[in-house]
């Protein structure tokens, strides 16, 4: 990878700046939302997002050896996904807001794991704190968007990956259609703040949200930053006619 491959975005817009304004805001809006976010996902999504993670899961070619780390984990939605669907031996369970993680020791504690064994650890995936080579699976929801050094945050992905192991990453994504794509952007300017307003009374924040899904690349553009990263067999694979994908890739 070249050097000009890394730099840091505004993930609200795409174009060039310094990173502390992303992590500043990312830190801000998942730390306000941390108690309310899978409640924010169920309902800006009509409940789909389930399904979503399923196919997250599956994706990631899990066994009952495989070691998974979940990087921008979130509350866990697919940790837990994963202990339920498909247990693997380990889960590393990451993420760069603490609160978001209180939230996932708590669905710890009451059982969600399925007696997988967890770990937790604040993470910022553009400078993962593991050894090369140590995991059997990678995952990603929701947080390639939000990371400004997004060819770091992939090249550290693969690095951490053992030979033959996969990336699978659910990311919001743009529709093909046109007329679907404009319909979806119609939502995403007025129902997001909305749902964000009604759970933390901070519509603002969610405006950067619905920017930062219609910033991101798009499918094929995405394909071809995983490839950059040293990924192989790239593929993707939409739902909800394109509204997200599940991007793939193995070292």
């Amino acid at each position: 990878m070249t050097e000009t491959s890394h730099h840091t975005v505004d993930t609200a817009t795409g174009k060039e700046a310094e990173a502390a304004l992303s992590e500043e805001r990312v830190q801000h809006i998942f730390g306000t939302i941390a108690e309310q976010y899978k409640k924010f996902n169920a309902f800006s999504s009509f409940g789909l997002y389930k399904g979503w993670l399923r196919k997250t899961v599956d994706a990631a070619n899990l066994t009952p050896e495989s070691d998974l780390l979940d990087l921008a984990g979130g509350t866990g939605d697919v940790s837990y996904m994963a202990a339920h669907r498909n247990p693997p031996a380990h889960i590393q369970l990451t993420d760069f807001v603490p609160e978001m993680l209180d939230v996932a020791k708590e669905r710890l504690k009451a059982g969600e794991n399925c007696g997988v064994p967890f770990d937790f650890e604040v993470v910022d995936a553009q400078n993962v704190p593991y050894a090369d080579n140590s995991y059997d699976a990678v995952t990603m929801a929701y947080g390639i968007r939000n990371i400004p050094d997004r060819m770091k945050a992939l090249s550290e992905a693969h690095r951490v990956l053992k030979p033959g192991g996969t990336f699978a990453c659910l990311e919001f994504s743009t529709p093909p259609n046109a007329l679907w794509r404009a319909l979806y952007h119609v939502y995403l300017k007025v129902m997001i703040p909305f749902w964000g307003w009604l759970f933390t009374r901070d519509a603002p924040s969610f405006v950067y949200l619905a920017d930062s899904i219609k910033a991101f690349p798009c499918q094929k553009d995405y394909a071809a930053m995983l490839r950059e990263a040293g990924f192989k067999d790239v593929t993707w694979k939409n739902y909800a006619g394109g509204i997200v994908a599940v991007h793939t890739g193995r070292k």
